[in-house]
Order: structure tokens, then C-alpha cells, then sequence
């Protein structure tokens, strides 16, 4: 899958972008992409091929290969999956699961996509690959087949580890493959709450969804290493925007700033809409 840069003007992007984006943009692990998902054209993009922790973007690929080994008939949505102590064992934000307890796959993969369970992410990688280091070589070769050059995976819940590193653009690239190729499951990233069968679990992004109903899907994440990062895709009309921040500073910021700059994404598709009529 290629992104591609729109021909508009550099020193508009620029100027555009330092009013979206104030202070915030000299942080030093900021990285953001805006993308035209029907054109796949890059409308916006600042240090969008640095490498940075992905945090809980990186369950993005947990899931998309959960979703390719369903629809492979690999694994089945009903499966009990043995939770191991090591899954159990993973730090919060967890679904609370213990060793030798039993879990439906469908639960754990609402889990982790919507509150973003790291518990729920390292039991789904066991179950399809048997470990975490097993899954989370596959998760390097999805991301090879997928274009997404500068992502390198070492677990599957995002949890800062050496050498687990992603790029806005690459994370762009994985929610339009999401999307495109998974229509029937996205869903799940749009939803404020649902049950993973021990108890209900709320969105991680729920302010960014409940404050706009044209985002389709989102996924948020955070740790000390990586800041706040988010990704979502929205859609006014026949237009469709991903946007993705890295190292935003807080939540509200975080927000604010994707906020900012998927407006400036449906401004600059309008342009180029009249540009080409």
C-alpha cells in the first residue's frame, strides 16, 4: 500500500499546519500524518518517517493479524483461549484476567481493540502463535507484506520495549488497511463500550468518539516512552480522513491537535476537489 504527496503548496501545508498545531509540534517525539484515505494521497505530514514507540497503536497489528488468521479459518471467534500466567501478568491497562483462566477470542479481541486490554493483546498472540516472540515476528512480516518499511514489532500490546518502533505514516497505512480489508470487523474501533464477557469495557479514545460523530474508528495509546498517540478515521460525505498523532502531550492536547488536523484534511481535499473540476 503507497501513500502519495498531494501537489498542493508546501509553504500553505506549513503555514496551515503551524496554526493547527501551536506549540505543541516542537516536541520532540511529535510525529503526525494526515492521509485522503479514498486517494491515499498525504495531505499533511511532519516527521511522519520517524521512528518512535507506537504504545497502544502497535494492538492495530496485534488485531489486523487476528483478523486475517479468522477470516483464513486459523482461529475461530468462539475459541477458548487458556489465558498463560505470563498474559496475566501483563501491567494495566488489563482486562483482569488470571493463569488457566479461560477466555472466548471474541471477547479478548473487544478487549484489546476497544479499552485496549494488553492482557487481552499478549493471550490473543499466544493463541494464534503459540508465544509472544512467535507472534510478534509474524507481526514484522505482516507489516513488510503491508508497506510499512520503518515498523519493527517486538510485542503485542505496545508496552515500551527495545526496538519496537513505528511511524505515522506506517500506522496510517495499517488503519486504511484495517478498513479496506476488514469492513466487517472495524466496527469494533468505533465502539464507546461493549462487553468482553467478565465485565464491559469503555473505548480508550471515548472522548475523541463521543465529541464527533464523523470518526469511524479510533485508537489511542500511551506511555512514558511514546506520549500520547492516536489514530482515527473520519468521514464527511464521500470524503474519508486518517489522521495520526505521535507524542502529544496530553490528552486533551492529543485530541485537540487530531481535532485540528482532520479539518485541515477535509479543507484541503475540498481544494483539491475544486482545483481539478
Amino acid at each position: 500500500m503507497r501513500l502519495v504527496f498531494s501537489g498542493i503548496s508546501a509553504i500553505l501545508i506549513l503555514f496551515l499546519c503551524n496554526l493547527a498545531l501551536g506549540s505543541n509540534s516542537s516536541a520532540p517525539k511529535y510525529s503526525a500524518v494526515v492521509v485522503d484515505a479514498n486517494t491515499q494521497a498525504i495531505l499533511f505530514s511532519e516527521n511522519e518517517g520517524k521512528r518512535l514507540h507506537p504504545a497502544g497503536l502497535t494492538k492495530l497489528m496485534t488485531l489486523y493479524v487476528a483478523f486475517q488468521a479468522l477470516e483464513d479459518g486459523e482461529i475461530g471467534l468462539d475459541d477458548k483461549v487458556i489465558i498463560s500466567n505470563h498474559a496475566a501478568a501483563e501491567a494495566p491497562v488489563k482486562l483482569g484476567l488470571r493463569g488457566g483462566q479461560k477466555a472466548r477470542l471474541r471477547y479478548l479481541i473487544r478487549a484489546a481493540g476497544v479499552e485496549g486490554s494488553n492482557d487481552a493483546a499478549t493471550a490473543i498472540a499466544e493463541h494464534i502463535e503459540g508465544s509472544e516472540a512467535a507472534f510478534a515476528r509474524r507481526m514484522n512480516r505482516t507489516a513488510e507484506a503491508l508497506g510499512m518499511t520503518r515498523s519493527t514489532f517486538r510485542n503485542a500490546h505496545g508496552l515500551t520495549e527495545a526496538g519496537q518502533l513505528s511511524t505515522a505514516r506506517d500506522i496510517a497505512v495499517l488503519l486504511l488497511a484495517l478498513n479496506e480489508e476488514f469492513p466487517d470487523y472495524f466496527n469494533l474501533f468505533g465502539r464507546i463500550s461493549t462487553s468482553a464477557g467478565v465485565k464491559t469495557v469503555r473505548h480508550s479514545g471515548r472522548r475523541l468518539l463521543s465529541s464527533d460523530d464523523r470518526i469511524l474508528g479510533a485508537k489511542t495509546g500511551y506511555t512514558r516512552a511514546s506520549g500520547f498517540s492516536g489514530v482515527t478515521l473520519s468521514q464527511t460525505g464521500s470524503k474519508k480522513i486518517i489522521t495520526v498523532v505521535f507524542g502529544g502531550r496530553s490528552t486533551t492536547t492529543r485530541n485537540a491537535q487530531m481535532r485540528k488536523l482532520r479539518d485541515l484534511g477535509f479543507k484541503k481535499t475540498s481544494l483539491e476537489f475544486l482545483r481539478y473540476r
